[in-house]
């Protein structure tokens, strides 16, 4: 039997991941992406309840608890920078937390073996025939692939290749996120902060670098959103949305021009009728993109297992594969889509009234007789599909 050929567009988690489990069922893999290299960094992610038997399970624990964050509890402040309740770290981090970019390397080192990885290039166009897709990229030669696989995230352009242009399936929230890393001014030590005024916020973390610690700002702004702005746009963005702000605001954001990993984008959602078409189909937040809290990397990464699984379990028949993949996972993706759809009003309560009534909530759901509400509240996306092993596995 002739060893069917994949092409995965995307190498940050979902892709790996892919990479990862399609290897174990007999199929071989091309990854593509667009950035020159691995990219570094990134906002914490954590996993807990049934992620963390498929993390068990590819043989990545031990790993990563090696780069887990060890991130402790976080402090509530209000307006005047005083606390006001604790956040506990189980709530926030999980069971495991690890940073993207040390995710994705660890993906990559234990797939690169038998991946074919291209960096630096793009999917331009796909043209499925009676056997295959072909495949022109932005600088490599034309290939033809038996699948392909998107799981290049939320701006997928695999998605646009085969679908339609993203505004087709996209629904801005009215809200927008950026993260960078900044000097650790604040003296944190595996502990963070979460600061917030009318229309935005900040949460300010430290984990194994003493010198440095990581901010998330959250904030409202065009309800249209800011399309693909370069990096001058976003620092002329987030110095308008954060103008006159209180507390230690305005000296985090003078640490974004030098800052070296700044991401920046609006916060939406991705929802397609469905989720293939052909031979070609999506994995994660080009399928499914929920929003913050949607645990969205733990549910790409259960799908990657779920998509391979079914691949083998239909014998590579990929149609009823695609649509038994579909048929797992979409109630766990509109589990995530409830849970993001109302973040931007969580994490940047729009007037001081709702700071206060947010602030109230979290130190009711701090104490003890509400903890199991918290718990009810971080395992709830986690835990929307179950790790179920396929049979057929053939690698280790």
């Amino acid at each position: 039997m002739t060893t069917k050929t994949v092409l995965v567009s995307g190498a940050s988690v979902a892709g790996p991941s892919a990479a990862y489990w399609l290897h174990q069922y007999g199929y071989s893999v091309t990854v593509v992406e667009a950035a020159p290299q691995l990219r570094p960094g990134g906002q914490a992610v954590d996993f807990r309840g049934e992620q963390m038997k498929l993390i068990d399970a590819m043989g990545l624990t031990e790993d990563l608890r090696k780069y887990e964050t060890g991130m402790g509890d976080q402090q509530l402040l209000d307006p005047a920078g005083r606390p006001v309740a604790t956040i506990p770290s189980k709530f926030i981090s999980g069971e495991l937390e690890v940073f993207r970019g040390d995710l994705a390397r660890i993906l990559y080192d234990r797939t690169k073996d038998y991946t074919e990885y291209v960096f630096g290039d793009r999917v331009t166009s796909l043209t499925e025939t009676a056997d295959g897709v072909e495949v022109t990229f932005r600088h490599g030669a034309p290939r033809r692939f038996d699948l392909v696989v998107g799981a290049d995230g939320v701006h997928s352009g695999v998605r646009t290749a085969a679908f339609g242009a993203e505004s087709r399936f996209r629904t801005d929230l009215g809200y927008h996120v950026a993260g960078f890393t900044a000097p650790n001014h604040l003296g944190l030590d595996h502990s963070g902060l979460i600061y917030s005024e009318p229309g935005r916020s900040a949460m300010i973390y430290s984990s194994r670098d003493a010198e440095t610690v990581n901010v998330g700002l959250f904030f409202r702004g065009d309800p249209r959103g800011y399309g693909r702005p370069d990096l001058q746009r976003q620092q002329e963005i987030l110095a308008d949305a954060y103008a006159g702000a209180g507390w230690e605001l305005p000296r985090l954001l003078g640490a974004v021009p030098a800052a070296p990993d700044l991401y920046f984008d609006s916060i939406g959602q991705i929802k397609l009728a469905k989720w293939s078409k052909g031979r070609v189909v999506l994995l994660g937040d080009a399928a499914w993109c929920a929003g913050p809290g949607g645990s969205g990397t733990g549910l790409a990464m259960m799908g990657a297992q779920i998509l391979a699984g079914e691949l083998a379990a239909a014998s590579g028949d990929h149609v009823r594969a695609f649509a038994n993949y579909e048929q797992r996972l979409r109630k766990p993706a509109h589990v995530g889509y409830k849970n993001g759809s109302g973040s931007g009003g969580f994490l940047a309560p729009a007037t001081e009234k709702n700071v206060r009534s947010r602030n109230r909530m979290y130190r009711m759901l701090a104490g003890s007789v509400f903890g199991k509400i918290f718990d009810y509240m971080g395992y709830r996306a986690a835990n929307a599909v179950q790790y179920r092993e396929y049979p057929g596995r053939i690698a280790s």
